[in-house]
Order: C-alpha cells, then sequence, then structure tokens
C-alpha cells in the first residue's frame, strides 16, 4: 500500500509540473503522514544531517570548475585540438562536436555544461558549413550526455554517496564506457553525413595544425591528468580533486589564456551558486525520502515485485533497463539517482551485480533522458543555442538513440566493460 501511494504521488505532482525537490519533499510529507506516526521533524533532521557529507562537497566545486573553463577560454582551445585530429575525415564537423565534449567531460562532470560550452562553438559552425539544422543541434545534445560518463562525473559523486561506494571506482569505471559511447556517436556522425553528403571541415590531415592545436590546449589537457591522477595516486579525494580543478581553472583562464576578469569571474560564481542551491535542495530532500523508503520496507517490495517477473537475471536487467529509460525521459538524471538507488540496488545485489557497475549502467541509462522529450535538458540546452524547435531536433535523434541504446545494452551485459579496469587498478 505504501509503495502504491508513494509512486502514484510521484507521479501526480510530477505530471503537474512541481519542482523535482519540491515534489520529493511533499511525498515524503505526506506518506509520513499518512502511513507512519513519527513526527514530520524527521524531514528537516535527515535532510540537513544528510549533506553533512564531504564527498559532497565535490558536486559544487565540480559546478564552479566547469563554469571557469566555459568562460576561461578552455573549451574553445579544446574544439580546435579536436577539429585537428578528425575534421578531415567525412562529417568532420559532426565528429569534432563529439569528439570536443569528450573533452570537456573529462574536466566538466556535467551534461548541460558539455552542451553548453562545446555547442555554442560548434552548432553555428555546421550549421554555417550545410549541415543540417536539426542534425546539427541533435549531436552535440547527444554528445553532451558524455559529460555525465567519463570521469569526473557530478552523478558519479551522488550515486557513490547514496549507494556508500567508492567514488574514484566509479570514475575508474566511467572511462572505457565513455569511450566507447563517444565513438559510437562518432559512427553516427559518419553515416549520417555520407547519406547526407555533408563535407570534411578541413581539406586533409595536418601534423603541424595538429602540434600547434595540442600546444595551444596543454595548459586544458593537463586537467584531467591532475585531477584523474591525483585521485587514482592515493593524491586526494575527490572532493579534494574538486578544489584542485577550480583553482587550475582560474588560474588558467586568468593569467595564461587572460580570458577570465572580475565580471566573469562573478557570473561563474552566481551561475554555480544557483545550480548548487537548486541542487543541493534537492539532495537533502532526497535523503529525507530515501529514510522513508528503508523504514517503509518499499525497496524489498520492488525486489519482490521485480523477482516475481522472472528469476532469470537477463530478463530481469531488461527490465530494469527499460524502466530507467522511461524515468529518464521524465526526471533529472541527479533526483533519479538519489531516487532510485535505495529501491533498485538491493534488487540488483541479489543477482549478483557489482554496486559499481549497477551504478555505471543506470547512469549511462538515465543520460540518455538527457536527449529524450520531454525533459531532454541537453535538447533544451541546444535548442536555446540553435533556435531549433524540440520537433526538428527529434526527427534527427533515432539513429542517435539506437547507439546510445546499444551501449547500454553493452555496459549491462558485459561488465567487463566497466569492471575491467577497475579490478585491474585492485589487483
Amino acid at each position: 500500500m505504501e509503495a502504491i501511494l508513494l509512486f502514484g504521488l510521484l507521479i501526480l505532482f510530477m505530471s503537474l509540473g512541481i519542482p523535482i525537490g519540491v515534489t520529493i519533499g511533499l511525498v515524503t510529507a505526506i506518506c509520513l503522514g499518512l502511513t507512519t506516526n513519527i513526527p514530520m521533524v524527521l524531514i528537516a533532521q535527515k535532510s540537513v544531517t544528510g549533506l553533512d557529507s564531504f564527498p559532497l562537497l565535490a558536486i559544487p566545486f565540480f559546478i564552479l570548475a566547469g563554469a571557469l573553463m566555459l568562460q576561461g577560454g578552455i573549451s574553445k582551445r579544446l574544439v580546435n585540438l579536436a577539429e585537428s585530429l578528425v575534421g578531415f575525415i567525412t562529417g568532420g564537423l559532426a565528429m569534432v562536436t563529439v569528439l570536443a565534449c569528450m573533452f570537456f567531460a573529462a574536466i566538466s562532470g556535467s551534461g548541460p555544461a558539455t552542451v553548453s560550452a562545446i555547442g555554442s562553438f560548434m552548432i553555428p559552425a555546421m550549421k554555417e558549413k550545410g549541415y543540417d539544422a536539426g542534425f546539427a543541434t541533435a549531436i552535440s545534445a547527444a554528445a553532451g550526455t558524455i559529460g555525465v560518463i567519463i570521469p569526473p562525473s557530478i552523478p558519479f559523486v551522488i550515486y557513490g554517496v547514496a549507494a556508500q561506494v567508492s567514488i574514484g571506482d566509479m570514475f575508474i569505471a566511467g572511462a572505457i564506457p565513455g569511450l566507447i559511447l563517444g565513438l559510437s556517436l562518432m559512427g553516427v556522425c559518419f553515416i549520417e553525413s555520407r547519406r547526407r553528403g555533408y563535407n570534411r571541415s578541413t581539406s586533409s590531415f595536418s601534423f603541424g595544425a595538429v602540434c600547434k592545436a595540442l600546444k595551444e590546449a596543454a595548459w586544458a589537457l593537463v586537467i584531467p591528468i591532475v585531477v584523474l591522477g591525483g585521485i587514482y595516486g592515493g593524491i586526494f579525494t575527490p572532493t579534494e580533486a574538486a578544489v584542485v580543478a577550480v583553482v587550475y581553472s582560474l588560474f588558467v583562464g586568468k593569467f595564461v589564456y587572460r580570458e577570465l576578469n572580475a565580471k566573469k569571474i562573478y557570473e561563474c560564481l552566481l551561475d554555480s551558486s544557483l545550480v548548487n542551491g537548486a541542487t543541493q535542495f534537492m539532495i537533502g530532500l532526497s535523503i529525507a525520502f530515501a529514510t522513508y523508503l528503508a523504514m517503509a520496507q518499499i525497496p524489498a517490495t520492488v525486489a519482490a515485485w521485480l523477482s516475481a517477473i522472472s528469476e532469470k537475471p537477463a530478463v530481469t536487467l531488461i527490465v530494469i533497463n527499460m524502466f530507467l529509460l522511461i524515468v529518464g525521459c521524465f526526471v533529472d538524471n541527479i533526483a533519479s539517482v538519489i531516487i532510485l538507488t535505495p529501491i533498485l540496488l538491493p534488487v540488483v545485489t541479489r543477482l549478483g551485480i557489482d554496486p559499481v557497475h549497477f551504478g555505471l549502467f543506470m547512469t549511462v541509462n538515465l543520460a540518455v533522458g538527457f536527449v529524450t522529450p520531454p525533459y531532454g535538458i541537453n535538447l533544451f540546452v541546444a535548442s536555446a543555442i540553435s533556435g531549433e524547435p524540440i520537433e526538428s531536433i527529434s526527427k534527427n535523434l533515432l539513429y542517435i538513440l539506437l547507439a546510445m541504446t546499444g551501449c547500454v545494452l553493452l555496459f549491462t551485459y558485459v561488465p567487463w566493460v566497466s569492471m575491467g579496469l577497475v579490478n585491474l587498478l585492485h589487483k
């Protein structure tokens, strides 16, 4: 009964357009009041104490680092490097977009931020070279999803806290899947560009141009080496790595590329504060929500439902994947991770799935929702940049979504893809 009430209220409030953070708080309060005798003060207590977490400090710092990288000229130099590497191939500009997003993903941790940073350069460039505006916008939105898979990743930080697993292991697990997803999207770019007759962005490969672009982008490329190398080398924690990324981005943007001034720094601080405020509000209430789930034994109820469908792990995983893909269409990635982790993690661990492996394919599943209406936050960011309506963009998503779904199935049923590097580094 509690599970039906909870999910019914969630669907009702979200369909009414109530913000997800407010929805989570309301559902928790209503269910707590109707099904238990526990005082409502529990919500405030769990929301505040749940945010008193050192690992969660990584989120505001990674958000700020991404903003500083965008305003400090780092994204522009990454685009130039990507163009020198793949611009000579058919559909080169579209491939440049994907490759540049892969570079930026390694220093930002956010899907929408990656779309904004790279799409603002590449969407106008593709349109100028004759690319269909809908396709240019669609591939930019899809490539932005790599921002939450290639480490560092904000959803990985949140999952690590929610599931009590190593955030460093989550980062390691995302490296190979992020590369595979990027290469899959580049394959779609090549096939679609050849079918539509899109030209190369540069006439031929030039080793000199690559060296020049690499030299200009060298300071930007050092960031993932410092951040990830420091984490895996045991020099600092993911939270400390986020602080290092902020200091380094500020230094490079201000003193090396000289594109950061006082006004831009203030704008970065303001934008990051607003995004972080909304995120922390949602996380705090979600922790109270997770507490109610545990008290009402809803994860056990859901596990029983899923077990009743089939005793075969492969079938159960398909059902979970389909569920996550549907949820991703309507709910933000971060909110979904917080809400669903305590519900689904007991189910998959019972099937023998490693929690790190589950966190990886759950995040990729939900990342597909970045480019699927009606939520599709990456679609809205890309649409705002290009001026293309969502309907026009959606028409160009078929093969992109097929490639992304294929990657989801690969990551789900071939654990080595995500866990191979983790296991190797722990030997």
